[in-house]
């Protein structure tokens, strides 16, 4: 009997090499598809939750006829005269609009504990001994101020992120911030230390000279110490900016999120944003980037506030303007740069990790991708303000053309291009 023959024909080492090579390439071009929806669906999740933040707004401004106090809070304190102060018997009004937006953002239990007295510290030890509330100690009703309070041990409010402000492109996690957040609220074009005026340092209202310069820079939709509406917004709410997205800093000398200040006048940023870059404190071989000490090619700045509570959405609860404000003087992803003092306002422009540039939200509650390239004047004009004159004089159109435009609630501007297509 005859068995047929079987034939077992396996892969050659030529077709075996070429299907591992098609396999390759197939994976090297798939993973870059993947990295990238990996990234448009983090930059939808930002989106959506910048449109929940406009939601909670809204809804402020329908319970309470305004908007939420950008330096909010507790008078000035014990033994502290002044609100700039160490001490935490107070807030000292230094909250953000963020605060008392938490009930409206489904953080009902977070504003609980910070509406009343508590004891919980984030070491489990009990409150310091200078609140005011002894016996046993507590921390006081709005908390202790977020700029300055001691941080061991801690107030657990301040310590705490809310889902709601972070954006998932941004890894910055932990300590040395505290509580971070990814978004600022926008304060305008004029980047001035008066914008603390409407209040001296005793949170007694200033004087008529101190409103008049406060009032001359207070452009946003938001103000330092002072109420605003939506009836104030002239330029119409789709075509003002509400809020702007923030990076958060790394410790890794980035210009959007590490701050350069002190070495300068306090009105130096306000007459020229473009200070530090014409200082030469960007490396010219890292434009992203500082200049770091040892350099031979650029001048590292004075003072760098970077990898803290002072940097870029270091802290969700502190009002101050390098941590918790946007300004639209320079474009998004621009470098930081502050006055004389750290409580100071800056370029403080919007940033973010997406290609390209960065979400505001805007008054009516659209949330709009901003690009780095955006019309925004000349970057050195001087900002408007109290005692200026020509283009400069209080009330005068933005310098800082389509940009700053939008950042200004009232200067009469017109808005011809369709932002939200």
């Amino acid at each position: 009997m005859n068995c047929a023959k079987i034939q077992r024909r396996g892969f050659t080492l030529v077709e075996l090499l070429v299907v591992i090579a098609i396999i390759g390439v197939l994976v090297g071009l798939l993973l870059p598809a993947v990295q990238a929806a990996r990234e448009a669906a983090r930059r939808m999740s930002c989106s959506n939750n910048f449109k929940q933040i406009g939601l909670a707004l809204h809804n402020y401004h329908s319970a309470y006829k305004q908007l939420p106090t950008h330096g909010a809070g507790t008078g000035i304190g014990l033994n502290t005269p002044n609100w700039w102060q160490q001490g935490n018997s107070t807030s000292k009004e230094c909250l953000s609009s963020f605060v008392g937006l938490t009930p409206f953002m489904e953080q009902q239990a977070l504003w609980q504990k910070i509406s009343n007295p508590s004891v919980e510290t984030t070491t489990g030890a009990a409150p310091p001994g200078n609140t005011g509330l002894n016996a046993p100690p507590r921390w006081p009703a709005m908390g202790p101020s977020p700029r300055n309070f001691s941080l061991n041990p801690g107030y657990i409010p301040w310590s705490t992120e809310i889902p709601t402000l972070r954006c998932p492109s941004d890894p910055g996690t932990g300590l040395p911030a505290l509580g971070r957040t990814n978004y600022g609220v926008c304060m305008g074009d004029s980047p001035s230390p008066w914008a603390n005026s409407f209040k001296s340092g005793n949170l007694k209202p200033s004087s008529a000279w101190g409103h008049s310069a406060a009032n001359s820079v207070a452009r946003g939709i938001f103000m330092t110490r002072r109420d605003s509406k939506f009836r104030d917004v002239l330029d119409g709410l789709s075509n003002t900016i509400a809020m702007g997205e923030i990076k958060t800093d790394l410790g890794d000398r980035d210009i959007r999120s590490a701050i350069s200040w002190r070495a300068r006048g306090s009105q130096d940023v306000n007459n020229n944003p473009s200070f530090c870059q014409d200082a030469g404190e960007i490396d010219p071989t890292r434009p992203s980037h500082w200049c770091a000490a040892g350099s031979s090619n650029c001048t590292p700045p004075q003072r760098l506030a970077s990898s803290s509570r002072d940097c870029r959405g270091g802290s969700w609860a502190n009002f101050r303007a390098s941590v918790t404000q946007v300004y639209t003087v320079l474009p998004p992803n621009k470098e930081v740069c502050i006055g004389q003092w750290i409580d100071g306002p800056g370029t403080c422009p919007p940033s973010s990790n997406h290609q390209g540039g960065a979400h505001v939200l805007m008054c009516d509650g659209a949330v709009i991708f901003m690009t780095d390239s955006v019309e925004a004047g000349d970057p050195r004009a001087g900002g408007v303000r109290f005692g200026q004159t020509g283009t400069r004089a209080p009330g005068s159109k933005s310098p800082y053309g389509l940009w700053g435009a939008l950042g200004t609630k009232g200067a009469k501007e017109t808005i011809e291009d369709q932002l939200n297509q």
